[in-house]
């Protein structure tokens, strides 16, 4: 069945319900229940929202063990990304199709393969008649992809575990980290004109390309000294803008460039400092430009705020969550930091040690065609499962 489960439309919760049944019909103990976005936003650490919403879905499910092991969260976000120009796909975005061994679809890489491993995992382990000592929580949440709605919810609602498991997209790899991600929005003023005599007015947009070099050179100086976890990306912590938009006719010199982008921010850092550091950069500009003295970019924070987060990679937790997956492929994965945000912070900071680890190249999201290869979704099941077992214990 296919549920197009874009973030704030009716089939975010329709997945949520889909995955509450399916998980009853498996004999687990299931918990839905109705999160209000517009109660949670008046929370001062709510961590954002980019698309509009009024009603989201929670949704837990529980293998109980014998009750003396710990309990290991298996966590997944259902909630994707639209899929841009559809003219860019081979087909139909929201009706996945395999082409070799790639299963191909919008969200098929960013997470639901690797939402459905961890839900075969334990169907795996209940065929087995596997009995654990310690739970499995499996964790279905909306929101990842613009903030984090659901987890922090689930959070809030006081769920713990002694460790966690999100099969994101590392291509089978340990992501013990994530840098962070603020979203913002600049308005950069100009003076309109008629473009006859546009030496008399002030273009927003000229104005622009020099908010675009100061933003570069400020990327670059966040970037100079960064986290040996963070090591194996080009730009760890990219500072960038995904939209523009200026003027309202074509024959006037525009007078107000509105831009939003996003900035990495470093592990460890404080969001507050690295707020501080584009907005003090920005306010730079009038020491070059005196328009700037005058009429300085105004700088908003808004949409998905992502702090930055991580587990110690020596946990032992994320060194036997290792050990499994080398024993089972042979070959020890990579461990490494994400340069992306992600639930993970919201686990970490809620003392719940938290991994990411599942099928899939972070490559292939939101692109088009996103894929990821139906023998990593297996793969990622049977750690995952091997996993549980050498964590949780049995009986």
């Amino acid at each position: 069945m296919a549920v197009p489960s874009l973030g704030g439309t009716d089939a975010e919760i329709e997945v949520q319900d889909l995955l509450a049944s399916a998980w009853h019909r498996d004999g687990l103990e299931v918990t839905s229940w109705d999160i209000d976005p517009g109660a949670l936003a008046d929370e001062p650490d709510f961590p954002g929202m980019e698309v509009p919403r009024t009603a989201a879905r929670g949704v837990t499910a529980r293998w109980p063990g014998t009750g003396d092991g710990p309990t290991l969260l298996l966590l997944g976000h259902t909630d994707v990304v639209p899929p841009g120009d559809r003219a860019a796909w081979s087909g139909d975005p929201f009706h996945a199709r395999r082409s070799g061994s790639r299963l191909i679809g919008r969200g098929t890489c960013d997470m639901k393969a690797g939402t459905a491993a961890m839900w075969f995992a334990v169907r795996a382990l209940q065929s087995a008649g596997v009995r654990l000592r310690g739970d499995i929580v499996l964790a279905a949440v909306s929101g990842e992809e613009d903030g984090g709605l659901g987890t922090y919810d689930l959070v809030r609602r006081g769920l713990t575990a002694d460790a966690c498991i999100v099969p994101e997209p590392t291509d089978l790899d340990l992501v013990p980290a994530n840098g962070g991600a603020l979203t913002f929005r600049l308005r950069v003023r100009g003076r309109a004109t008629h473009a006859s005599r546009r030496t008399e007015g002030v273009s927003a947009i000229e104005k622009f390309t020099a908010v675009l070099e100061r933003l570069r050179q400020l990327e670059h100086a966040r970037n100079a000294d960064v986290d040996a976890l963070m090591e194996r990306w080009d730009i760890p912590y990219p500072l960038s803008i995904g939209t523009v938009h200026a003027g309202d006719w074509a024959s006037t010199v525009p007078d107000l460039l509105v831009a939003e982008g996003r900035l990495g921010v470093a592990l460890d850092e404080p969001v507050d400092r690295a707020r501080a550091d584009l907005e003090e950069a920005l306010a730079l500009l009038a020491f070059d430009d005196p328009w700037f003295a005058d009429h300085p970019v105004e700088v908003e924070w808004w949409g998905g705020q992502f702090a930055p987060g991580r587990t110690p990679p020596d946990h032992p937790a994320l060194t036997l969550l290792s050990q499994v997956h080398a024993d089972l492929s042979g070959a020890r994965p990579a461990c490494y930091g994400g340069p992306y945000g992600s639930d993970l912070r919201l686990l970490a900071g809620a003392g719940i040690p938290t991994v990411q680890f599942g099928p899939g190249d972070s490559r292939a999201a939101h692109a088009p065609d996103e894929w990821v290869d139906m023998d990593d979704i297996v793969a990622c099941a049977r750690t995952i499962a091997a996993y549980a077992v050498a964590f949780c214990g049995v009986d």
